[in-house]
This record gives structure tokens, sequence and C-alpha cells, in this order.
């Protein structure tokens, strides 16, 4: 049986600067892709890795 890929935008994204991500769990990553171009490449990260980019988000912006 296929299942669907549940998609969901960042709450954090900026539609009216063009800057949109949305992520996806796939067992054991997690993707990420840009929400403009969904047909094109995601990014698939380890769930540590996922965690160390939204720390480095947040340190850089601490309202993320």
């Amino acid at each position: 049986m296929k299942t669907r890929t549940v998609w969901r935008k960042s709450s954090y994204s900026n539609t009216a600067a063009n800057q949109c991500v949305e992520v996806a769990v796939f067992r054991p990553v997690i993707a990420v892709r840009d929400s403009k171009n969904p047909h094109a490449s995601h990014l698939n990260l380890s769930h540590r890795a996922f965690a160390r980019v939204v720390t480095g988000l947040k340190a850089q912006d601490p309202q993320v």
C-alpha cells in the first residue's frame, strides 16, 4: 500500500519575501523542500541534523 507524504509548511515561512519551506517526516529522516517548487529535489536530514539546523536558526533569530 502506498502512503501519501504529508508536507507541512513552516509556520515561520515568509510568503511575502518568497522564503517558504516545508517539512515531511520520512522514517528515519526529515525532508525539507522549497514550497514554491515542490517538484524539485528535497533535502533529507537525520533527526539530529534537523535539530541542529533549527537550533542554529533560533540562535540567529530568537523569534524562530
